[in-house]
């Protein structure tokens, strides 16, 4: 009896780990927006550009696979793009352009990092995804956490962290673009020109790229505020876009809903009746309905209303 019982054991076991494998692989697929932000991550931008030394080094840094930052084949050759960076200077703010020529014509930025000083050892910075690669802005910046104390009346306690604005002025590569004599850096690669060390590959699929992003996400939140507003407005007029990718991603947009717009709702009606008080019968009407709507990487939320209608509908003995 036992020698039956492993096989079917092992057999059963099989089947409930492929059976969550590919049910995790499904929800995973399903978070996916069909848009080309979804593979490139401006937390991990951020993260690169933290480390990197200067522009040039953090243009080679983005560049490399071992990095998992830049999935993008926004030409759809079967290659990877290749991302340039160009920094717009103006004074004492920067604007840091991440961009890809999608075509000997066409060029489509895919973010820029805005930076700003703000004293002698102050500097904050945004990253702003743009929105013909991610159907709408992106407004993303590191975060610190710092534990918040209540000691009134009492002792010490800790009500929680809370996330505060990071001082990046202490990163290799902002100190590299305000150093005196720095020399505005340029990405000298254009289309079919790349450097001889950067070899293209394979774009990954959604569930295998996706995963890989995510550690990134640890101290970059997204927000909907432009705080580096000076940096904005050296860059908002030389934002460079590709009329390709326009048109596919506002066809996309159009098709799965526009900034969390209602893409399908689900209205339930429930009836119950139930014993009130001096044995009166109670009809209890619940309709709820469920907005569901589309946001940023694909996941479905929204609204939840419910509506009760009472209605008395006999009297059981004496009332």
């Amino acid at each position: 009896m036992k020698t039956r019982k492993i096989p079917c054991l092992l057999g059963l076991w099989a089947f409930l780990f492929f059976s969550f494998s590919l049910t995790a692989q499904d929800d995973v697929a399903a978070d996916s927006t069909g848009l080309p932000g979804d593979n490139f991550s401006l937390e991990g931008a951020l993260a690169l550009f933290k480390q990197a030394q200067s522009p040039e080094d953090f243009e080679k840094l983005l560049n490399a696979a071992e990095n998992n930052v830049n999935n993008l084949d926004l030409n759809e050759d079967g290659d990877v793009d290749y991302i340039r960076v160009i920094d717009n200077m103006d004074e004492d703010v920067h604007a840091l352009v991440l961009q890809v020529p999608v075509s000997e014509r066409e060029s489509q930025d895919i973010a820029v990092i805005e930076i700003e000083k703000q004293g002698d050892e102050e500097a904050i910075l945004q990253i702003i995804g743009d929105e013909d690669i991610f159907g709408e802005q992106v407004i993303a910046e590191p975060f610190e956490e710092e534990g918040v104390k209540n000691g009134r009346g009492g002792p010490a306690v800790q009500t929680g962290p809370v996330r505060i604005v990071v001082n990046v002025w202490l990163w290799p590569s902002v100190r590299f673009v305000y150093r005196p004599g720095y020399r505005v850096w340029v990405s000298p690669w254009r289309w079919r020109h790349y450097p001889t060390w950067w070899r293209p590959w394979r774009p990954l699929a959604w569930h295998r790229y996706h995963p890989r992003v995510a550690p990134y996400r640890a101290h970059c939140h997204v927000i909907g505020t432009h705080r580096v507003a000076r940096a904005h407005a050296v860059y908002a007029p030389r934002r460079t876009g590709s009329t390709v990718v326009h048109t596919r991603t506002t066809t996309v947009v159009a098709a799965r809903g526009r900034h969390g717009n209602t893409v399908a709702g689900k209205k339930t009606t429930t009836t119950t009746t139930v014993h009130g008080r001096n044995g009166r019968e109670v009809e209890r009407t619940n309709t709820t309905t469920k907005a569901a709507r589309q946001g940023r990487n694909g996941n479905v939320s929204g609204g939840k209303k419910t509506t009760t209608t009472t209605k008395v509908t006999k009297r059981r003995g004496r009332g």
